[in-house]
């Protein structure tokens, strides 16, 4: 009795060691469903742990934001244009009158003065600053009209002030390059050109373009014909007279510098707004006095003629 009472304790501690190894199976796997959540009960038993595996998931605010794209402002500005002042050397700026000169005609004064010195800085000459409306203003009135292609008469009217007053570019020849003299018959002017630099302007008569015949004024007897032009091309100064007026075979001239044959640049009282000489260069006299005394105009200097095409 006492045999078999032993045994069936055995046989009891064997059932209880696989009960309870079976039970730990048992939980082990349930452990698993859970966690895992594929048991449907055990997944439902702990939510919280499913929601703390989602904040591994990167955030949405971790993207690269829009604002580490290239500004607008980084593009090239448009005042990194080529300024105004990379303009071709042969042209100025130059300021507007303040105040803006007035109409004052053919009148001298304060006014005139203003003009005098506005003429200066535009690069038409004339003899001085004095407020005296005198030939050489006109004379640069004139070659301004001329400029801007106005009536030339040499007054300063209401259209003529105000382009003088609001002119914001230095007047220039065509020539932009070395040191010479522009005849430009078409707007009748003449350019003294230095270094490429327009310096002055004068106002000018050249040949009309008429033939004629006339007397030869030093040969008593001779007929000249002939047409009135003033050769267009390149020349040179080649040969002059620095002294008074000379006789020139078809009038009187003061002192020449003649450029090619007997056709020169000269003095004389009459230079109107239209072409009206035999050939020559007509300036005034105190503009031949002027290019003599400052030695603007020496031999060999060239002398471009052309028709402003």
């Amino acid at each position: 009795m006492a045999g078999d009472a032993h045994e069936r304790d055995e046989r009891n501690h064997a059932l209880i060691g696989a009960a309870v190894a079976v039970g730990t199976l048992i939980l082990v796997g349930c452990s698993t469903a859970m966690s895992s959540g594929t048991g449907g009960e055990g997944a439902a038993a702990v939510p919280t742990t499913l929601a703390t595996t989602t904040t591994t998931i990167a955030p949405t605010t971790t993207p690269a934001p829009t604002t580490t794209e290239a500004p607008t402002t980084t593009q090239a500005p448009t005042t990194t244009a080529a300024p105004a002042t990379t303009m071709p050397p042969a042209i100025e700026p130059v300021a507007l009158m303040d105040p803006p000169l007035a109409a004052i005609g053919t009148s001298s004064g304060d006014e005139a003065s203003r003009l005098q010195w506005r003429l200066l800085e535009l690069g038409f000459w004339v003899s001085g600053v004095d407020g005296d409306y005198g030939l050489t203003t006109r004379q640069a009135v004139m070659a301004f009209e001329k400029y801007m292609g106005f009536e030339a008469d040499g007054r300063v009217d209401e259209r003529t002030a105000q382009a003088l007053s609001t002119m914001n570019l230095r007047p220039h020849g065509r020539a932009n390059g070395g040191t010479l003299i522009e005849v430009d018959k078409a707007k009748q002017l003449l350019y003294f050109v230095i270094n490429g630099r327009t310096e002055w302007i004068l106002n000018t008569s050249t040949g009309d373009g008429q033939p004629y015949t006339e007397a030869d004024q030093n040969t008593p007897g001779e007929i000249i014909s002939g047409v009135s032009i003033t050769p267009s091309g390149l020349h040179a100064v080649n040969r002059q007279r620095p002294d008074g007026w000379w006789e020139g075979d078809l009038g009187q001239i003061y002192r020449p510098k003649y450029f090619v044959g007997g056709v020169a640049v000269h003095g004389s009282n009459s230079i109107p707004n239209y072409p009206a000489s035999h050939g020559c260069v007509r300036v005034s006299v105190p503009a031949m006095d002027w290019i003599w005394e400052s030695g603007i105009m020496p031999l060999d200097t060239p002398v471009w003629v052309h028709d402003g095409a």
